[in-house]
């Protein structure tokens, strides 16, 4: 049997050896945090809202039409697709990090739909806008339809959402980082190591079964998304995707405006059937587009669908398409 003795002097070590190791982690995610923002700064404007710091930009002339976001991504996502060049011929685009992600700030809040909405409601006022036409993708359908500001929201583009409640594996994996204490520790030390392990297959499966363009993967700040203050803002999200779908449906059938609907019919992300076809299906006025062989990321997959659903609920035409 092992004696106290000999069971601290073994303990001692390790216990020594973990710290270190945790250290070195730390340091690690402080580095690549420098690192990753020094090589890809800031490309837009700062403005200030209720004490929380976005970051925005602004391209083209014309109707306003803003862009929201999905989880794990920032504006690049929609810049780095070509689709922001086609639509600033004829739109004011506007795009806005939301909160923690690109460089947006991220306080600690409960940070739903309808908090990110209330954020960009009071956003697009201060720019100015008074209606406009918008595109959510992903997380950022959510927010698109947490809009509560009717005479500001003319026509709603839904690319590749989650609307209904569902049982995801994935909210579980991910989740961890957005704990409180425990959380921090993880972001701040294993998180960014494992994050970049990982970060290649969970890419390649938002793309699948189409493979990744070469420009995403040669343009877009990868390097941004393994921050620990953005793996906090995507496991917050991923821990509310499915609790939050439960209230937002509720006000779905309510929704009297022009809605367009588009994905991928090879999502696996957000099934189809479940999440866009049953939204269409409660929807009667909306318009249903679905590109075969596609997956999750349908602007930069199928940047030209993308740019003609948004002018197609400019121009408030929202028959049926299969």
């Amino acid at each position: 049997m092992t004696s106290p003795s000999t069971t601290r002097s073994l303990l001692a070590p390790t216990l020594l050896g973990a710290a270190a190791a945790l250290g070195a982690s730390a340091v690690y995610a402080v580095v690549k945090t420098r690192e990753a923002e020094h090589r890809h700064p800031p490309i837009g404007r700062f403005m200030t809202i209720d004490g929380v710091r976005l970051h925005y930009l602004e391209r083209g002339r014309g109707e306003p039409l803003v862009l929201i976001h999905g989880n794990g991504t920032m504006v690049q996502d929609f810049l780095v697709s070509g689709i922001v060049d086609e639509l600033a011929e004829r739109y004011r685009v506007i795009l806005i990090d939301r909160p923690g992600y690109g460089y947006s700030e991220r306080p600690r809040a409960l940070w739903t739909p309808r908090a990110h909405a209330t954020l960009f409601e009071k956003a697009l006022q201060r720019l100015g806008v008074s209606q406009a036409v918008v595109l959510g993708h992903s997380w950022g359908s959510l927010v698109a339809l947490a809009l509560q500001a009717p005479q500001m929201v003319r026509s709603l583009v839904l690319a590749s959402g989650y609307y209904y409640p569902t049982l995801r594996a994935d909210t579980v994996v991910f989740s961890p980082p957005a704990i409180p204490v425990l959380g921090d520790m993880m972001r701040y030390t294993a998180g960014p190591v494992v994050s970049r392990l990982i970060l290649p297959g969970l890419i390649k499966a938002m793309f699948a079964p189409a493979p990744v363009p070469e420009r995403f993967d040669e343009k877009f700040p990868k390097a941004l998304m393994l921050r620990p203050s953005q793996l906090r803002a995507s496991a917050e999200d991923a821990a509310l995707m499915t609790p939050v779908t439960v209230e937002l449906q509720e006000r779905y059938r309510d929704l009297k405006l022009p809605v367009v609907i588009i994905a991928g019919a090879d999502d696996q992300i957000a099934d189809v059937g479940r999440q866009s076809e049953r939204m269409h299906r409660d929807l009667p006025q909306s318009a249903f587009i679905v590109v075969p062989g596609m997956g999750h990321m349908i602007h930069h997959l199928a940047p030209q669908q993308v740019v003609e659903a948004v002018d197609q609920a400019s121009a408030k035409i929202c028959s049926k398409a299969a």
